[in-house]
């Protein structure tokens, strides 16, 4: 083995330790928490914490209370197609040439900015499906965001702040790049705003990209299939968005989502009780703590 090699291998069995500590943090979980905390998952909360172990156990032991309390996976179309109709967020049915999900969201399109509970819970639905949707491989998705017909009153600072939010904190390291596509100058003051809700990584991830700019051509050339990019963006699809369609797709993905879940029995032990239930060689964590005082 070469050197090369065999620290990567201690790298990585550093990385599994951290993993399975994290594990112990948040101590016994409901059968589908289980689920949700693979390998993967946890490992996604570590990297967004630098690998900070106490800092990631508390962030998703937040997300697991969340996920309880909200259950994004149970979310329906019937529940979000009143604020789906206009196609301002939608799965596009194509993935970049990494494999990722891509989501297109039009904010001109936006019908109200006052039921922001409406529009974060279409938020999440497209989440959990642009991540079910991912191939094995794959953990990151992909945001078309299409400033066409964009105006002061497409502005909501508070569904913003709302979706940065969940975002962040509920699925952390699942953006791996959003384009803002011919964003205007009246957005820049608005993104000056938003800028200071992203952590770094985040902020890193978002792109702005212009459909005169060489660079921007390239960008966008080198990630997607030109004949299946909608032409907003610069490809050569002109099919446009149709609610119909749409709606009969993701209907019949939730029969897939539906089975998946079906195959996790009903937990026996919430969430809210695996801190009084975990064992005794657990530690104690408060999940809103900032974890500062670890040295992992």
């Amino acid at each position: 083995m070469s050197g090369v090699d065999h620290e990567k291998m201690l790298l990585s069995q550093e990385k599994q330790e951290k993993i399975n500590e994290v594990r112990r943090l948040i101590g016994p979980l409901s059968e589908k928490a289980s689920v949700y905390c693979s390998d993967s998952s946890i490992s996604r909360y570590l990297r967004s914490k630098n690998w900070n172990v106490k800092k990631a156990a508390q962030m998703l032991q937040r997300s697991l209370k969340w996920r309880e309390e909200y259950k994004p996976e149970e979310i329906r179309w019937e529940d979000v197609a009143n604020g789906a109709e206009t196609g301002k967020i939608y799965m596009a049915n194509y993935c970049d040439r990494h494999g990722r999900t891509v989501l297109v969201m039009k904010p001109s399109l936006q019908k109200s900015t006052n039921d922001v509970e409406e529009q974060v819970k279409y938020f999440v639905y497209s989440i959990e499906n642009a991540i079910f949707n991912l191939p094995s491989n794959q953990e990151e998705i992909v945001w078309l965001i299409d400033f066409q017909g964009y105006s002061m009153a497409s502005i909501s600072f508070k569904m913003s702040r709302e979706i940065t939010f969940i975002l962040q904190e509920y699925y952390p390291e699942r953006l791996g790049l959003a384009i803002l596509y011919n964003a205007p100058r009246i957005f820049r003051p608005f993104y000056s705003m938003v800028k200071p809700l992203l952590d770094a990584k985040t902020y890193n991830r978002f792109k702005f990209g212009y459909s005169n700019d060489h660079n921007t051509k390239k960008m966008i050339e080198d990630l997607f299939d030109m004949d299946k990019l909608e032409s907003a963006f610069g490809g050569n699809n002109d099919t446009g968005f149709d609610i119909v369609k749409y709606a009969e797709r993701m209907k019949e993905q939730e029969k897939k989502v539906s089975s998946f879940w079906t195959l996790v029995k009903t937990p026996s032990l919430s969430v809210s009780q695996t801190h009084s239930a975990s064992s005794s060689d657990s530690t104690s964590l408060d999940p809103d703590s900032d974890g500062s005082n670890t040295e992992n």
